[in-house]
């Protein structure tokens, strides 16, 4: 039985920072065919506020219903759930699995060039970023409670290790399902270290929303790019700690350039919005320039 006929709630969940480009076209439909005869869902990730525009909002819209999709109202905005968010960190942090952060970005590049090596010799996560050193994971609770008390600028880290032993206790077996291969993974629980879930000035991260909406809107397939297969490792543990259903996983392959470079919207890569105008009919779209949806 392919994945297809079996009726699954799946989601699309873009942020509203620009146009969506055919990765996102091609992500949406696959979210979509996957869904079967279950649902497909849109919903508008926007807890960067820096970067949130409302026209693009009304623009992932636009294309999405040019390509023949559709989906429930009304539509969930994460930068309306900053309380919700917030209960589910104060779960977590009544767990003690998570511990407050003032590190900066030059704290820790200057930490890891310090060590022997350097930054060249410091493990990494797999997006290629270094994994954080744990500058304020073990300094006492009068210190921590003394800074936070004075202020400044901190974020909210989980506790890979803590937060997987708990977790354990929960549930023996740390694993996902990908949907894609038909087979279960092991979660690799330090894989990206001591993630920030949250700041001290928005109340969570992608890992904690993305994981408490997927939840609250009954996601039984998450289908997302490669390129967050790694994250998984990270969901399952918090789904396990705020006992939630675990969800199967779909994670595609991504659309590239011919020099193999995945699409960006940073990059300024072409967006849907271009064929709109160019008289591209949705089908010739995804005929010829997707690469085939296959399950």
């Amino acid at each position: 039985m392919t994945l297809q006929a079996t009726a699954h709630i799946t989601r699309f969940a873009p942020s509203p920072n620009g146009k969506l480009h055919l990765g996102h076209a091609y992500s949406a439909l696959m979210a979509h065919k996957l869904a079967g005869a279950g649902t497909f869902i849109l919903r508008i990730e926007d807890i960067d506020l820096g970067r949130r525009r409302p026209h693009f909002i009304d623009a992932i819209y636009e294309d999405l219903a040019w390509l023949g999709l559709s989906w429930p109202t009304p539509v969930m905005i994460q930068s309306e759930r900053f309380d919700i968010y917030k209960t589910a960190l104060n779960k977590l942090r009544d767990m003690d699995v998570v511990y407050p952060c003032w590190a900066s970005r030059a704290d820790i590049r200057d930490y890891i060039n310090a060590q022997p090596g350097g930054r060249e010799a410091w493990p990494v996560d797999p997006d290629g970023a270094p994994i954080y050193p744990g500058l304020y994971k073990d300094i006492s609770s009068a210190k921590r409670d003394a800074m936070m008390w004075e202020g400044g600028t901190y974020a909210w880290r989980l506790d890979s290790e803590k937060a997987a032993k708990r977790a354990r206790q929960k549930q023996a077996n740390l694993s996902y399902f990908e949907a894609s291969k038909q087979e279960s993974i092991d979660v690799n629980s330090g894989l990206y270290g001591d993630v920030i879930l949250a700041r001290k000035e928005i109340p969570t991260s992608y890992h904690l929303s993305v994981v408490v909406d997927d939840a609250e809107q009954d996601i039984s397939l998450v289908t997302r790019g490669m390129d967050l297969q790694g994250a998984t490792h990270i969901h399952r543990i918090l789904q396990i700690l705020l006992e939630y259903p675990e969800p199967a996983y779909y994670h595609h392959e991504l659309v590239r350039e011919a020099d193999g470079r995945r699409l960006s919207k940073r990059a300024g890569d072409i967006g849907i919005e271009y064929y709109r105008a160019q008289g591209y009919a949705p089908a010739q779209l995804i005929d010829d320039l997707l690469p085939p949806l296959t399950t």
